[in-house]
């Protein structure tokens, strides 16, 4: 229940429902804009809040449903469930393409998790789109809401034939007026036009009888008539009857899919409901963005707990001038469930008390609220206001009597789920009398255990107010300095009026205001110096607390400065080790070079198995040089605290565990072992050592820093420089090109050659299958190219014949 009736114009909720409906996309939504009203049941406000909330992330997140096309075809529905009756191009335009906006609001909002979105997951659950209504109308209907000529074979037959025929009567038009316009009889701006849906002539009044037909028209002037040509006559007459046929053609199509789309009508008035609830919620959505609302913590109980609170209509009206509305805090429980508001007048004390009645009544109606998070809010089954002047002729009312006849509602209708709000309690009569019962009425009010706001000046409240348990004075900040209000509100002590400040500040005789100083009695004047003096204190402690925060802030950016000279030191580290590791990269690539060299010099000089030997010494003796470099940087990369955590085991080493080389500090895997030699990755590097020179260490307690390095991919660059390792470790001198492509055997069998070359191998045996010979000849082609081959021949028939090509080095 709320009171008045006329509350949503004395709190601003009727401008509400305006800017809401400026957010929706059509009638639908604007409708049930029409429809909102003041809930008190928990389910319903929460549903009507968290759907507002999901769309509101959906519009936040660039996923909001299309916005055009919300038309209310509810009218077109009704016409079409009457048998025989027919729905227009322009009709069925209008609900393909509603239909098209409501199938792809349905897939957008699908599409999310529903855990994130379970109001709307839940809201379209149900809804179904007939998609077959939607390809039908296409169908027919093409993108400019015109029949299209291939609905039917009976329409385009139609339509060909009007073509046809219009284009014979232009041709016979043009010859006609070409002889006119020889002779002067035309008008100079028009050469044909058309009446009454037959092409005419347009030709001067003096001339008409120098062209036979039928004349259908005569200018406003009466010197032009429009004539139709006798010699076009038969042929504007197959054109109307065509214009018929089309037209009869046209109604019977759109009456079959009509028809056709009968049947889907009471799924499709669903649908449409939803799409009403869709432009609806979008329209709460969007108002909230504009706001900066959020969906507050809801609770069950009576309750409002919200911190920087403003008036919407106040914030966007002051967002239009550039200025900012100050926010305010307030807090009402069952344990403090009174506020009461003194302060100096034009100080906000009515423009708080309406931004807590309209942001109840806005949560209660289902719309988001701007309000911190963190903020809470609880639910009131009725919400009374006495805010301006309800007097009344009609019924002898007075000012005072109006707000008495209030207080008489309030007291016999309120609760503890009441909130009410009242300005100026008690004014409007004799001061002293008015505030006698102003105090009357509160001490009802917290006997029925009701919540309210109320805005005085009467000092026996806010006294009263200090001795109750469930009354808490609070008071609209001032400036006594400046004598300008501060529109804070602060709550636990009362507010002084300021009424000798300000008289004294708009200029009111300095004599008038020692008089008024003099009638005050002693104990007036001590309690308003008592509250000037305590908002004097306020105002000296918030410059305090304000140096204090500006203090607060130099420290932190003093914090933020040395973390930022910290963070440089360690990314300076980083560098110079990245640049480290660079260079030990760049001399792995050169030590590469060298070995393709070293293999092309074999190659191309036919170096015979001395120099070979020779070469691949050298080789070995670069790989030990790249093996201590490695090693090296990989002792100064392992951080002080990973080397202390490293533990060793004496238990058998197998492929797989973490070892270190005896008299190093780095740690490898062994990735394989054969015989006495154990083949091991240190980070990029892979290198072979004597068993009887490895530690196994306990990798249970081996630091992620570690293993983890071990797991860097082995990419081409990075092994460069174990590449002559591996291939001796690897080599199989059997090589099997058999389901390869011609294209792709050649460099196969290229860098098998090359491998064999290097390491000196005397046989090879290469399967390429018989087949058409095609790959026999490749790869014997390719071997031809080495100088280092002494034979080429087929393996022996038991063994594959012609399908294997034995190789024999020198």
């Amino acid at each position: 229940m709320v009171y008045p009736e006329n509350i949503e114009i004395k709190l601003g909720f009727d401008k509400v429902r305006e800017l809401l409906a400026d957010q929706c996309q059509g009638i639908l939504g604007r409708q049930l804009i029409d429809k909102m009203e003041f809930h008190n049941d928990y389910e319903t406000i929460a549903s009507l809040t968290e759907q507002t909330a999901e769309f509101k992330k959906l519009i936040e997140t660039g996923q909001s449903p299309p916005e055009s096309y919300y038309f209310d075809v509810a009218p077109y529905l009704a016409k079409a469930s009457i048998v025989n009756n027919f729905l227009t191009e322009e009709e069925f335009y209008d609900v393909k393409r509603s239909l098209d906006t409501l199938y792809q609001t349905l897939r957008v909002i699908r599409r999310q998790p529903k855990e994130e979105f379970p109001r709307l997951q839940t809201m379209c659950k149900d809804i179904e789109v007939p998609y077959e209504v939607i390809q039908d109308i296409e169908r027919v209907i093409d993108d400019k809401g015109q029949m299209r000529s291939n609905a039917s074979p009976e329409l385009r037959k139609i339509r060909q034939a009007i073509v046809r025929t219009q284009v014979t009567l232009r041709k016979k038009l043009v010859s006609i007026v070409e002889g006119l316009r020889k002779n002067d009889y035309l008008r100079s701006d028009v050469d044909t036009t058309v009446r009454e849906g037959r092409m005419v002539v347009p030709i001067k009044t003096e001339y008409r009888k120098q062209l036979k037909g039928i004349v259908h028209d005569t200018s406003s002037t009466g010197q032009t008539i429009f004539i139709e040509p006798e010699a076009i006559v038969d042929l504007n007459n197959d054109i109307k009857q065509f214009m018929h046929q089309e037209r009869f053609e046209i109604v019977r199509i759109l009456t079959d899919l009509t028809t056709f789309l009968r049947p889907h009508l009471y799924t499709l008035k669903y649908a449409y409901e939803f799409l009403a609830q869709v432009d609806f919620i979008r329209a709460k959505a969007r108002f909230a963005i504009k706001l900066n609302a959020i969906n507050p913590n809801f609770q069950k109980r009576a309750l409002i707990d919200w911190q920087n609170a403003y008036h919407p209509l106040l914030y966007l009206s002051y967002k239009k001038q550039g200025k900012t509305v100050l926010p305010n805090t307030l807090f009402l429980d069952g344990n403090q469930r009174i506020l009461l508001i003194s302060g100096p007048n034009a100080g906000g004390k009515s423009v708080l008390l309406k931004t807590v009645g309209l942001l109840q009544y806005m949560f209660q109606s289902g719309l988001l609220i701007p309000v911190q998070e963190g903020s809470k809010i609880g639910i009131f089954d009725q919400l009374f206001i006495d805010i301006g002047d309800e007097q009344s002729i009609d019924n002898d009312l007075s000012t005072y009597s109006s707000h008495l006849y209030n207080m008489k509602k309030f007291l016999i209708a309120g609760n503890k789920r009441t909130l009410a709000l009242i300005d100026e309690f008690g004014t409007g009569t004799e001061p002293q009398v008015g505030a006698s019962i102003a105090e009357a009425i509160l001490e009802e009010f917290e006997k029925q255990r009701m919540y309210a706001v109320i805005t005085t000046h009467y000092a026996n409240l806010k006294f009263m107010a200090e001795k109750s348990q469930f009354i808490v004075n609070g008071a609209m900040r001032y400036d006594v300095d400046k004598l300008e209000p501060l529109f804070k509100l602060e709550i636990g002590k009362p507010g002084s009026s300021f009424a000798l400040e300000i008289a004294k500040k708009i200029g009111l005789p300095s004599d008038v205001i020692k008089s008024a100083h003099s009638k005050l009695g002693g104990e007036q004047l001590e309690v308003e110096r008592l509250l000037r003096q305590l908002e004097k204190q306020r105002s000296n402690l918030d410059r305090e607390q304000t140096n204090l925060r500006k203090q607060g802030l130099e420290v932190d950016k003093l914090l933020r400065e040395n973390q930022a000279l910290k963070d440089d030191l360690k990314k300076n580290k980083q560098k110079y080790m990245q640049e480290a590791k660079n260079e030990a990269q760049a001399l792995l690539q050169k030590a590469n070079q060298r070995i393709e060299n070293t293999i092309r010099t074999i190659k191309e000089q036919q170096a015979d198995k001395q120099i070979t030997k020779s070469a691949r010494k050298d080789l070995d003796n670069l790989q030990d040089e790249l093996n201590k470099v490695e090693y090296e940087s990989k002792e100064k990369q392992l951080p002080k605290n990973d080397e202390e955590m490293i533990r060793y085991v004496d238990t058998e080493i197998k492929q797989g565990d973490f070892v270190q080389i005896k008299g190093q500090t780095a740690v490898a895997e062994v990735l394989s072992i054969k015989n006495k030699d154990a083949l091991l990755r240190i980070g990029s590097l892979k290198t072979t050592v004597k068993m009887n020179r490895l530690q196994k260490v306990d990798e249970k307690i081996l630091p992620t820093s570690i293993t983890g390095n071990m797991n860097a991919s082995n990419s081409s660059s990075s092994n460069s420089g174990s590449t002559l390792h591996n291939k001796v470790l690897h080599f199989s001198p059997d090589l099997d090109v058999r389901g390869k492509r011609a294209e792709e055997v050649n460099p196969i069998v290229t860098e098998f050659m090359d491998d064999a070359v290097m390491l000196s191998q005397k046989s090879l045996r290469i399967l390429h299958g018989k087949g058409e010979g095609v790959l026999r000849q490749v790869v014997r082609d390719a071997l031809r190219q080495y100088p280092q081959v002494q034979s080429i021949k087929d393996e022996h028939a038991d063994r594959g014949g012609a399908g294997v090509t034995l190789v024999a080095l020198r």
